[in-house]
């Protein structure tokens, strides 16, 4: 009997996941859930507009739903529109692969003023992510932001680039006439660590060095190394290249920096107060000094930075998936080879996790690719021992769930959005609000009545 297998998750963990299965299992069938009305997750909500390369990543996923095999399935939400238990029920395996959509705390004072936002928030804004508010206040002249990973890079260009520099990119209308209006003159990039322990791409890094209009500052009394970051950049090529990048901007003259916007790169800096009452007037920063190892700690010397928003980059954190077991400490569901567990510990029957919900937001996009088929590789093995549901039994889940976008109606939205964008001439303008893409979807509406 042919395995039906559901997945919850239409981004890159959950695609990947529906083509290793249906290149391992002669004759699946994969129906793919997701809770927005358009598929992608990360590669279309959390990388930002100025990176079309990455976003390519998104036709090799387009190729793998085309597969007949797999059914998409989006605008269902789980806990509301079905459940895990009936998914269970319905299916011989359920694949839950939701990623990580909210911000790891700082656990400081002062985290929670007006003016201090979450990087997840960020970039679901300015990626028009159905759910995100519409209106963002970029008021500050001066701004921090807090984290030493690809997606401080992100929001610190996105924040201190020019809006005409982004007009080529699929970013929003709302979003670009925000960044028209941004006052920002300073940003502050503030890292815990020093400059070979950072763990930026050293492309993203250099990026920084690329946008018109702005200049990136380095002390060069931060780059002195020690034993430590020695041994580091001898290692590995990619930390010898961001501190040759470092290197190279610190010893820029002065005089030759006249931009209207400027990056400043701080090290051995954490985080140790959010200063305002009302709204944040600053950070306070705690200067770090490195062990033999490399293992960083606190010396007591507090820093002060006048600023007007601060950005918390620090990590991400999954939401819990409604029935599905969850470690609130790790942010993660438990499991084992992606065999999700139950509060004692045992393998729940059929039910499995991959992606960053699996194993936390570490590695890069493409990593989720061996995740996925470790994954994989547990469920087939358990597929052999375990009991098939009734095959039709997955038809009435599908025939009783209402407003559903499938693959047709995700093909009219990608149109829509490629037609707008033709008339400003870039690939396409992104569809943010969710009634439009309904409408779009199930073509209730037309281009150019959206573009009125």
């Amino acid at each position: 009997m042919t395995p039906v297998i559901a997945i919850v998750g239409a981004g890159p963990a959950g695609v990947y996941a529906a083509d290793i299965l249906r290149t391992r299992v002669p004759g699946v069938q994969i129906d793919l859930f997701e809770k927005l009305p358009a598929p992608y997750g990360l590669v279309r909500y959390g990388v930002s507009p100025d990176h079309p390369r990455i976003k390519k990543i998104q036709d090799a996923l387009h190729e793998v739903l085309e597969h007949p095999g797999i059914r998409l399935l989006c605008n269902v939400e789980i806990g509301a529109d079905i459940s895990i238990a009936e998914l269970r029920a319905a299916y011989d395996a359920v694949i839950i692969s939701t990623g990580a959509d909210q911000d790891a705390a700082l656990g400081i004072p002062g985290e929670n003023l007006p003016g201090s936002f979450g990087g997840a928030d960020f970039v679901a804004w300015y990626d028009g992510h159905p759910d995100a508010p519409r209106e963002w206040p970029l008021e500050a002249e001066s701004v921090a932001v807090i984290g030493a990973g690809n997606v401080a890079l992100d929001v610190a260009r996105m924040l201190i680039t020019h809006a005409q520099d982004l007009a080529h990119t699929d970013i929003p209308d709302h979003v670009e006439r925000a960044f028209a209006q941004n006052p920002v003159k300073d940003l502050h990039l503030l890292i815990r660590r020093g400059p070979a322990d950072v763990r930026f791409s050293p492309l993203e890094l250099r990026e920084l060095g690329s946008r018109r209009d702005v200049d990136v500052i380095v002390d060069p009394a931060e780059l002195v190394l020690d034993e430590h970051a020695e041994r580091m950049i001898a290692q590995f090529s990619q930390r010898r290249t961001i501190v040759r990048t470092l290197t190279e901007w610190a010893a820029i003259d002065p005089a030759t920096r006249t931009a209207s916007r400027r990056i400043h790169l701080h090290f051995y800096q954490q985080p140790a107060r959010v200063l305002g009452e009302e709204r944040v007037t600053g950070i306070e920063m705690e200067r770090t000094r490195p062990d033999e190892l490399g293992r960083i700690a606190g010396i007591g010397e507090l820093i002060h930075h006048e600023v007007g928003a601060v950005y918390r980059t620090i990590g991400y954190r999954s939401s819990p998936v409604p029935g599905a077991p969850f470690d609130e400490a790790a942010g993660r569901v438990p499991n084992v080879g992606g065999r999700v567990l139950d509060a004692d510990g045992s393998p729940l029957p059929g039910l499995y996790a991959t992606g960053w919900i699996r194993r936390g937001p570490v590695g890069l996009i493409g990593s989720t690719k061996s995740d996925a088929a470790e994954t994989v590789e547990s469920l087939i093995e358990d597929l052999s021992t375990k009991a098939r549901v009734d095959p039709e039994s997955s038809a009435r889940v599908r025939e009783r769930l209402t407003g559903v976008v499938e693959w047709d109606g995700w093909l009219r939205i990608d149109a829509a959005e490629r037609q707008l964008g033709a008339e400003r001439g870039r690939e396409r303008t992104k569809i943010v609000d969710r009634e439009d893409l309904l409408d779009y979807a199930t073509d209730r509406t037309s281009t150019a009545e959206h573009a009125r």
